[in-house]
């Protein structure tokens, strides 16, 4: 809600958007042009907006290219084939397990328009994380490549292929994406009544308590995201980005999946982050914008000099930064070695569908170590966490938001929402804020103990879990270490049995084969034991204290 629009305008202070009678932060954004129509979704929403884009998607690898006309004809073909030749319906749980491709947003759109639901994997991810994803969410049917199909072989799933090839047994092929795109509609597909409330997305969220948590979000939620880059329309309409983020991932699903398309960006989808075809890509395709996590812009400050004299990179003109907290010191850095690209820093969860604080213009670029305004119908709380008393302008404690964006709960997972969200809708976001005198949002820290590794949220209960398997040890912690260019990397604590002689690497070896690449741990101390609150939680604070004092 705009604060023009609120009866209590007069109640609320223009500059930083907060109420003193509620104790409440509203947007200074424009509000939301949500629309009245319950019995929507998001493709068709999405499909709906007006824009003169010609491009939508461009292959960075193979310079294959997808016009807007022909993307919807393959949603349209795609999901005609799920529907009538596969069986999928209203509900059903479809896996996508694959790297950043065009046919991600293509898979998600047609899924979607069906009232089917999508659920993303990282493809990094051990086939022990990937069936443990399965078991709770209970797919029917998975998109995937050739590569990574036999991570599904013995789940039982039906699957639908990116391309034509010969698989080993195990995997039961149904369809093939590129043959469905070309196949024209044999009949007039009958489209089933998808409501705002129907669930659409059920992406995994790590907790600090240990395994992911599917986040449920609706069809009116993503439509809220959507709607918010249309209330919020970027200073340069006509952009091409590169698509560095995972779409796996919150930040590059929403953004590159459904609002680019909704805008009529052109977006470069680079398969896997390297810094070198990066920078060639935007070379090449002349782009103008690049969505990235803080380390990959720690990167291009060492590099610059030698991306200066290889690259022609003079029509980039921005840089999206979310997935982790970027820091003043870095982008000062990066200002400094490219002057004319400006940053545009933003912060969000899973949980708040893209929702939360951005930066939108030039002018609130220039507030350096903050997160942005609060996004378009978003209101906020700073709660003290101690005390659970409402704070105010200036003041510091756990930042709670509240608007349509806001995810319905965690699958399956009653106590885990009833934690996570209030009875009256506010998300508690974990993290310690505070609000300043111009409404901009500042992360202070984090209550959440999860690791941030170049984007990748690791939460450190589950290494914990896996080292205190190991029979030479007796317990165990796993704490942030920082690292310059990764942000963080796990590092654990160990307790050794009495009589052991394991070793750190015999440690990192032991983990590393168990989980993702991003999930290992690179650091292992050896200690007597591990702090503890009386109840038996590990002070994994007081092991960060020890770290900071020790100067390991």
């Amino acid at each position: 809600m705009a604060i023009s629009e609120r009866t209590s305008s007069s109640m609320i202070d223009p500059r930083t958007g907060f109420c003193i009678t509620n104790s409440t932060f509203y947007s200074k954004r424009k509000p939301l042009p949500l629309p009245a129509n319950t019995s929507l979704d998001v493709t068709t929403f999405i499909s709906s907006q007006p824009h003169h884009g010609t491009t939508a998607f461009i292959d960075a690898t193979t310079g294959h290219r997808i016009s807007f006309s022909d993307l919807w004809k393959a949603i349209d073909r795609i999901a005609h084939c799920l529907h009538h030749d596969v069986g999928v319906r209203r509900g059903d749980v479809v896996l996508v397990l694959s790297p950043n491709s065009i046919s991600i947003p293509v898979v998600c759109l047609s899924v979607m328009s069906l009232g089917a639901v999508i659920t993303t994997a990282n493809p990094l991810n051990t086939v022990s994380e990937i069936s443990r994803q399965i078991e709770d969410s209970k797919p029917t049917l998975a998109f995937t490549t050739p590569e990574l199909a036999p991570k599904l072989a013995d789940s039982g799933i039906s699957i639908v292929l990116e391309r034509v090839v010969e698989l080993t047994s195990g995997v039961r092929v149904v369809g093939v994406l590129s043959e469905m795109m070309k196949k024209e509609p044999s009949e007039r597909r009958v489209r089933e009544r998808v409501n705002q409330d129907d669930t659409a997305l059920l992406l995994y969220s790590s907790g600090t308590t240990g395994r992911s948590k599917g986040v449920i979000s609706s069809h009116g939620n993503l439509i809220a995201h959507v709607a918010r880059y249309i209330a919020e329309p970027l200073e340069q309409p006509d952009q091409t980005f590169i698509c560095t983020v995972p779409m796996f991932h919150t930040f590059g699903l929403l953004v590159f999946a459904m609002a680019s398309v909704a805008l009529g960006s052109t977006v470069v989808i680079l398969r896997r982050f390297e810094l070198h075809e990066m920078m060639a890509a935007v070379e090449k395709y002349k782009a103008t914008t690049l969505a990235l996590a803080p380390p990959v812009l720690v990167a291009m400050i060492n590099g610059a000099e030698l991306i200066k004299a290889k690259y022609d990179v003079r029509s980039l003109r921005a840089v999206r930064c979310g997935g982790a907290p970027l820091s003043k010191e870095v982008t000062e850095g990066f200002l400094e070695k490219y002057p004319t690209v400006d940053i545009f820093q933003g912060y969000a969860l899973t949980e708040s569908n893209g929702a939360g604080a951005s930066m939108e213009s030039v002018e609130e670029s220039r507030r350096c170590g903050a997160a942005g305004l609060l996004s378009s119908g978003v209101e906020a709380r700073i709660v003290d966490p101690g005390t659970g008393r409402i704070m105010g302008v200036n003041q510091t404690g756990e930042l709670w938001l509240k608007g349509p964006s806001i995810a319905k709960g965690y699958f399956r997972n009653e106590e885990a929402t009833k934690e996570t969200i209030s009875s009256e809708g506010w998300l508690k976001t974990g993290d310690i804020c505070y609000i300043d005198d111009d409404g901009f949002l500042y992360i202070v820290d984090r209550m959440k103990e999860l690791i941030k590794y170049k984007g990748y949220q690791v939460p450190p209960a589950e290494l914990e879990a896996l080292l205190l398997n190991h029979p030479e040890i007796l317990d165990a912690a796993v704490i942030p270490f920082p690292d310059r260019e990764a942000g963080q990397y796990p590092m654990a604590y160990v307790v050794r049995k009495p009589e052991s002689n394991v070793c750190e690497k015999q440690l990192i070896d032991f983990i590393s084969k168990q989980v993702a690449p991003y999930k290992k741990i690179r650091k292992v101390a050896f200690i007597d034991s591990i702090p503890k609150t009386p109840s038996g939680k590990t002070l994994r604070k007081d092991l960060i204290i020890n770290l900071v004092t020790s100067k390991l």
